[in-house]
């Protein structure tokens, strides 16, 4: 019995080519065996065609200089005689094919004929063509236009699925993980980020077992948006979600909407929402949803009506229209919440918003963790002394450090990653690379040194600063010197604290004023952050003297105008400069107060190029105020020098 459900042959792209290919070659080997004429023919040899000129055969010769061939055309009474048939049809030119050895030996044998009567035909000759260039040429623009069209549709096809890709160019381009997939990310492949994890489980628990929350009438949420900055995880902890909740996962970018063709983000956006009812309960994850989700109507370039505000119009239909969406939950990530759309992140679109902040020291340790599985560590490696070295770092920053120490371990032919291993990782991650052959000029380097010792010391008297680790005037990536501070994770900051560590950063400036009797250009980077956060404390924290507890943040990302007048500008910057001023003199009053020892550490600096923070204390004694970043730092030179923090001073 015939199998009725027996596939037909699919259309490919194939066929065409065969087909062309097979017309090419007949049409060659066809033009390779082609007459100056048609007709029945016949090859003969040199000796034998001369013989039927002699014999007065001949009615008329075409010569091929080219191919170096004739033609001769037999008389229609003498076809008998060269043919030997009688089946040669009346009406029809017959004639021998000859190869001829040289077309000047052809030339006297014809003259000689002629001259003896035997050959009164005309002679004429021609210039052979070639089939193959005749063929390219007749038909090759229409072959080029072909291919043309071939390339363009595979190209389509890249993103419209199969080689008939234009037709599926509003197709959605989600890459779907099933769940019968054997390579899952689960919650244990997240370190850190407790609040965020426990958010995203109550998901993962609607999505296992609905009953438990639609029978006390609750509804499911319709999305979550992870915000949160770059590197910390928003990608990964979605993908744990779909790991724990065992169901189809559909992933894509928010880039993958945007397309050059109008109306396509749109109809990618019904496809993608269509795939996923059909595959209910599932996710459907947007990652950098910021590209598409942007706030309408403020760009005044494009105007109101282009394609990606069609697509986020599309979005917000699928998410809350009068379709129903039951057992679909939309994930999205995003670094960017504040120009994403109002309507986007109503309740009913995005009911929750997860922050996914930075991790804290804990949630560090936990990282390095998963992250140390893989290499092999020396034994007496301490995780919380790395997760204590590497404040403000994000996951990804941390997976880097693991990275970065195992290639540096391998370099020095280690049989295993140890303390100093990460150290330095961490000094090239934040610092960049060390530049020890770049050239310095005694005079210059001496600068550096007074420059880094006045950071030094500055921070060393005051009592809200950053506590020291270490001081270098080694070059690293643009930077001429450095100074590495142990910043306290602080969740508020104060008045006092800002004032005091825009003192420590005047400090380099101020030391080659009050020490070298000039200034020079390694400060800027140090300016540049001082008048920035100065600027911050008075237009945004309210916390200049003149104009206190005003507040002009303005969040309008297209915003042309500044939300206040001239006036308050101006007053504005004269309390920026003021500020930065006061703390420059401030900064110049204490160098002078510790001349002599600010002297002595920039002469180690000369002689060691690096020192630590137990240097610092030896000249100047212990600190007048001591925190918890000062224990930590105690305990790390305890253990031998090592250490760096992740602020730096750098001399550009």
């Amino acid at each position: 019995m015939k199998d009725n459900n027996q596939k037909k042959p699919r259309f490919n792209l194939t066929w065409i080519y065969l087909v062309i290919a097979v017309v090419l070659g007949f049409l060659i080997l066809n033009g390779g065996n082609s007459r100056l004429s048609t007709g029945d023919s016949k090859e003969v040899s040199y000796s034998q065609f001369k013989q039927y000129v002699v014999d007065g055969y001949a009615s008329r010769i075409v010569v091929n200089k080219n191919k170096g061939t004739l033609q001769m055309y037999v008389s229609p009474e003498h076809t008998k005689d060269v043919f030997r048939t009688t089946n040669v049809p009346s009406g029809r030119p017959v004639f021998v094919q000859v190869e001829i050895p040289s077309a000047d030996k052809l030339e006297d044998f014809i003259e000689h004929e002629q001259e003896e009567g035997r050959f009164n035909g005309e002679v004429s000759y021609v210039k052979g063509e070639d089939p193959i260039m005749n063929f390219f040429w007749s038909f090759g623009p229409l072959l080029l236009i072909l291919f043309f069209w071939i390339f363009i549709m595979r190209r389509m096809g890249n993103g419209g699925g199969g080689p008939m890709g234009i037709f599926n160019v509003g197709k959605s381009r989600a890459q779907l993980v099933d769940k019968d997939n054997t390579n899952k990310v689960t919650f244990q492949d997240v370190a850190g980020q407790a609040g965020a994890k426990q958010e995203v489980q109550e998901i993962v628990e609607f999505l296992k077992s609905p009953a438990k929350y639609t029978e006390l009438g609750g509804k499911i949420p319709k999305g979550a948006l992870l915000v949160g900055p770059p590197g910390t995880g928003k990608t990964l902890l979605a993908k744990a979600v779909a790991g724990e909740a065992d169901v189809p996962f559909f992933s894509m970018s928010g880039s993958d909407f945007v397309e050059m063709f109008v109306g396509v983000g749109a109809s990618r956006v019904r496809d993608l929402f269509r795939q996923a009812k059909e595959k209910a309960p599932c996710i459907i994850f947007i990652d950098e949803i910021d590209a598409v989700g942007r706030a309408r109507g403020k760009n005044a370039l494009t105007g109101g009506n282009d394609e990606r505000e069609s697509t986020l119009n599309q979005l917000l239909t699928e998410m809350d229209g009068f379709g129903t969406n039951s057992g679909v939950i939309i994930l999205a990530a995003t670094n960017r919440a504040d120009i994403l759309d109002k309507a986007l992140l109503r309740a009913g679109r995005f009911d929750r918003q997860i922050h996914v902040d930075l991790p804290d020291v804990n949630e560090r340790k936990e990282i390095f963790q998963v992250h140390l599985r893989p290499l092999k560590t020396d034994d007496s490696l301490d995780i919380d002394f790395l997760a204590r070295q590497t404040p403000g770092f994000s996951g990804a920053d941390i997976a880097n450090v693991c990275n970065e120490a195992a290639l540096i371990a391998a370099r020095h032919d280690k049989k295993c990653v140890g303390k100093e291993d990460f150290l330095s990782a961490v000094d090239r991650i934040v610092g960049g690379l060390e530049k020890k052959t770049k050239v310095m000029t005694a005079e210059e380097k001496r600068t550096i040194a007074l420059h880094e010792a006045g950071h030094a010391t500055i921070s060393w008297m005051l009592q809200y600063a950053n506590p020291l680790v270490k001081v270098t005037i080694v070059p690293r990536g643009r930077a001429l010197g450095a100074a590495w501070y142990l910043p306290e994770e602080r969740q508020i900051t104060t008045r006092e604290q800002m004032l005091d560590e825009m003192c420590a950063t005047l400090g380099g400036r101020a030391a080659e004023e009050l020490f070298t009797g000039h200034i020079s250009s390694g400060a800027m980077n140090d300016l540049e952050r001082v008048t920035k956060q100065a600027f911050s404390m008075i237009a945004y924290m309210g916390m200049a003297d003149s104009m206190p507890n005003v507040c002009y943040y303005n969040n309008d990302e297209y915003g042309l105008q500044k939300p206040y007048s001239e006036t308050t500008a101006q007053l504005i910057d004269k309390e920026t400069t003021s500020m930065i001023a006061k703390q420059y003199e401030r900064a110049k009053q204490i160098l002078k107060e510790n001349a002599e020892g600010h002297a002595r550490l920039a002469s180690l600096l000369v002689e060691r190029e690096v020192i630590f923070a137990e240097d610092v204390e030896r000249i100047f004694g212990p600190r007048p105020w001591t925190s918890r970043a000062d224990e930590i730092i105690s305990e790390n030179a305890e253990a031998g020098h090592s250490g760096t923090g992740n602020s730096q001073e750098a001399q550009q």
